[in-house]
């Protein structure tokens, strides 16, 4: 679906457009995810509004991965600990932190707001004390309104919610997808992070192809924030081993918790392989976000769950094979198929206790257990996927992009 075909979908009217827009604050706190479904409606703004500033109240990772690059976000101010904004909900709020924050950014004297964050029980609040002009966002039947909204109801991809958000500022879509430019120096640093793992692994790799530059390269994440996301260890390893036997070079990436088990289902699948050239390496805990986005860049294929790197991946262009559960595919799925592959699990209840999972927080609290939802999904399946994306996968068939 392109921005054309989307727009003829949704009902946009340019007139609602503000004028004398010349600053504008878009709050979206969240994940790595959560940042990337928000920036078509970024994209959108920018084009209706080319003479303002975007300012995006975001978190670290957010300034990480868009500090410098090139795009529409001007710069990124980090948001203070908030309930319901940024944080853990159980966390204590920083109320210091937060009118202190709540100040400056009132200063700047906005004259739009978005709210891209939520239902707005906690993040209208938090918008509306920053004083804009205009306000524009989200809300559940027990949220402050703003001066424009629309309600937020779950089931609803975010990356369409989010745009059909900005409408009510007159901005039409530009893209339908999220869009992160890789800068080429971040792609020669990533290539030589790739390069020197294998080289410290293997002492340099021959591999059927005959060096490792002229190789496929896959990359696999296998976390996700959600442990219900998460597709069994055993099966990412038994997909890495058949990619490095048919001839790709196969990286495992991750962060915190994720790094373990990336490293974990690099050394199973190294220990398994039936000959010495069948490279499975892990860069996990080693990458910095716009190392990741790199990284991602350079790779042929992407594999992994419902992730903030699988979103990048997409992202920055790579395709990928990816294992979902139903309801996140309904929120936050790649919305084409050209470069995307997914499979799917169709659980409707808890594994363990029964309890219906297709219903929301609000509407019926989720149990306590957090086994996996997808772990029906098979190994062939998703390398079936891989093999759609790349044709028949060797070293010397893979088309390599980017090198």
């Amino acid at each position: 679906m392109d921005a054309t075909a989307l727009c003829q979908t949704m009902r946009f009217d340019q007139t609602m457009r503000f004028d004398d827009v010349l600053k504008i604050a878009v709050l979206r706190g969240g994940g790595l995810g959560d940042l990337l479904f928000a920036l078509p409606a970024v994209d959108a703004l920018a084009a209706a509004y080319p003479e303002a500033e975007i300012v995006l109240l975001g978190t670290p990772a957010h300034r990480a991965l868009l500090e410098g690059r090139p795009g529409p976000v001007a710069r990124v101010e980090v948001l203070p600990h908030a309930r319901g904004v940024h944080g853990p909900d159980t966390a204590d709020d920083d109320a210091i932190g937060t009118a202190l924050f709540t100040k400056r950014m009132a200063a700047e004297h906005f004259d739009l707001a978005c709210q891209l964050h939520g239902g707005g029980r906690f993040s209208n609040p938090f918008l509306l004390g920053l004083g804009a002009a205009h306000t524009v966002g989200t809300v559940t039947p027990d949220a402050q309104p703003l001066e424009r909204s629309l309600p937020y109801l779950y089931y609803q991809h975010e990356v369409v919610r989010w745009l059909e958000t900005v409408a009510l500022a007159g901005a039409v879509p530009v893209r339908a997808e999220p869009h992160v430019v890789v800068t080429m120096p971040e792609r020669q640093r990533a290539r030589a992070l790739v390069e020197g793992v294998f080289d410290a692994s293997t002492g340099g790799w021959g591999g059927a192809g005959g060096g490792g530059g002229g190789a496929g390269l896959m990359v696999i994440h296998p976390g996700a924030t959600d442990p219900r996301r998460r597709w069994p260890a055993g099966r990412f390893a038994e997909v890495a081993r058949r990619a490095a036997r048919d001839g790709l070079r196969v990286v495992l990436v991750g962060e915190g918790d994720d790094a373990a088990l990336a490293d974990r289902i690099a050394s199973t699948a190294a220990a398994t392989a039936t000959t010495s050239a069948e490279p499975v390496v892990s860069l996990a805990g080693r990458l910095s976000l716009p190392e990741l986005a790199g990284v991602l860049a350079n790779a042929d294929v992407f594999v992994g769950n419902d992730s903030g790197p699988r979103h990048l991946a997409q992202a920055v262009g790579t395709p990928t094979a990816s294992v979902y559960w139903v309801g996140n595919l309904i929120n936050g799925g790649p919305l084409t198929r050209g470069g995307q592959r997914v499979q799917l699990s169709w659980t409707t209840h808890c594994p363990v206790c029964g309890r219906d999972c297709t219903q929301v927080g609000w509407t019926a609290p989720r149990c306590e257990h957090d086994v996996s939802f997808v772990q029906d999904v098979p190994a062939d399946a998703v390398y079936d996927d891989i093999v759609s994306l790349l044709g028949p996968v060797t070293a010397t068939t893979v088309p390599l992009r980017g090198r």
